[in-house]
């Protein structure tokens, strides 16, 4: 689950981390009152979507004017006329995609003097199985750049579960980030508060760039991304209040109250899998003989008629899927429960793309019984290769 910035940003304040004020809108009309609040002289107007570059995004509408999702006000009136510019616009970043999200929230911040931008994010190194610190002298809106052309510039620093954040780790990250004087004291205090965050609340990622140095020597948090691992989130009841379901794909929104494992992809040709293990290897068959996967998903082992039926319905409803694959290895997953669920799906919503459809192990005849008795159009296959020649060769005409 993701959050908005900031969203990210009051979580960190309860933790200790340096954050600016600032105030959160979802009405033009109130911009400017709640802008008022803040001490200025200096704004800084900020578009609320999951995705990053926002800075140098662009809107598709004329009227949002051309400054992009991040934008400096003078005055609680300019920053009004900037909310206005941009709350209900669609904002296109390089990780929106060509469709961009719309613009819901704004968050108008009390600006800052920068001295330097700097770079700290949080994640698991599932290389190492421990959490690793990622820190770089050149944070800001080009840290992708610096990654690919300056790899040196980053350095990476991992905690060891058993001691936990140490002073030692601290001051590696310090000295990674060239800090002295208040910012160095500010620093070890921060990497201290940010560990904690991380791992109290069960946080799949923690990116806050830039972190600046402001002219005055002081650390602040001027932006933050946090993505929590959904496996924990039944841990965390009061951390589902922050989810923002307007920015969630409507299909895997959909697939997650069924409980089932499904990400949309670009591609034309529709999976239905169980098991992470064999999904991934479904996808990259398809891609091998030239095709795209239009999704991800899992039906699970223990998968029932009914999620079975909500699984194709899903595959369905998008409407880039020229054609599905059903690939099913039998073990607790019965065939002739997919076939079941399958037959149950196209009567309701229909068929009208090509449909092949792989089984095998257990009740795999029942399963196969089920199909060849229906009115199905269903092309069979004997194997996965097969399969995903079957599929491929179908779509593509």
């Amino acid at each position: 689950m993701n959050i908005h910035e900031y969203q990210a940003k009051q979580l960190l304040k309860r933790y200790g981390a340096p954050v600016a004020d600032g105030v959160v809108v979802l009405d033009a009309s109130e911009a400017e009152a709640k802008a008022s609040t803040l001490p200025g002289p200096l704004y800084v107007v900020k578009a609320q979507i999951h995705a990053g570059g926002r800075g140098k995004g662009s809107f598709k509408e004329a009227e949002a004017g051309e400054k992009g999702g991040v934008r400096l006000a003078k005055s609680p009136q300019d920053a009004a006329e900037q909310t206005k510019a941009m709350l209900g616009n669609t904002l296109v970043t390089k990780q929106t995609g060509p469709e961009g999200k719309t613009v819901g929230r704004i968050y108008i911040e009390d600006g800052a003097d920068i001295d330097r931008e700097l770079y700290l994010s949080i994640v698991v190194d599932r290389g190492t199985g421990r959490v690793a610190f990622i820190a770089s002298t050149e944070g800001g809106m080009d840290i992708e750049e610096v990654a690919e052309s300056s790899p040196e510039k980053i350095a990476t620093v991992t905690v060891d579960p058993k001691s936990g954040m140490t002073d030692d780790v601290a001051n590696e990250l310090v000295s990674a980030l060239a800090l002295d004087g208040p910012a160095a004291d500010e620093g070890r205090q921060l990497m201290h508060t940010l560990y904690q965050a991380f791992t109290e609340t069960d946080m799949a990622m923690l990116e806050v760039n830039p972190l600046i140095v402001m002219e005055n020597g002081h650390l602040r948090v001027l932006d933050a991304k946090v993505g929590f691992d959904p496996n924990a989130e039944f841990r965390h009841a009061d951390l589902a209040e922050l989810r923002d379901e307007t920015e969630e794909d409507p299909l895997e929104l959909r697939a997650g109250k069924s409980d089932l494992s499904y990400v949309k992809l670009d591609g034309n040709i529709g999976c239905m899998v169980n098991g992470a293990g064999l999904a991934m290897a479904t996808m990259d068959i398809i891609k091998h003989y030239g095709a795209e996967p239009a999704n991800f998903l899992d039906v699970g082992g223990g998968a029932t008629k009914e999620k079975v039926t909500e699984a194709f319905k899903i595959i369905t409803s998008d409407p880039g899927v020229q054609g599905i694959l059903v690939n099913i290895f039998g073990g607790i997953m019965r065939c002739d429960v997919i076939a079941e669920g399958v037959l149950a799906a196209v009567q309701e919503v229909g068929l009208n793309v090509p449909l092949v459809v792989r089984l095998e192990g257990t009740n795999v005849d029942k399963g196969k019984a089920i199909i060849d008795g229906s009115d199905l159009n269903v092309i069979a296959a004997n194997d996965l290769d097969d399969a995903a020649q079957k599929i491929v060769k179908a779509v593509q005409g």
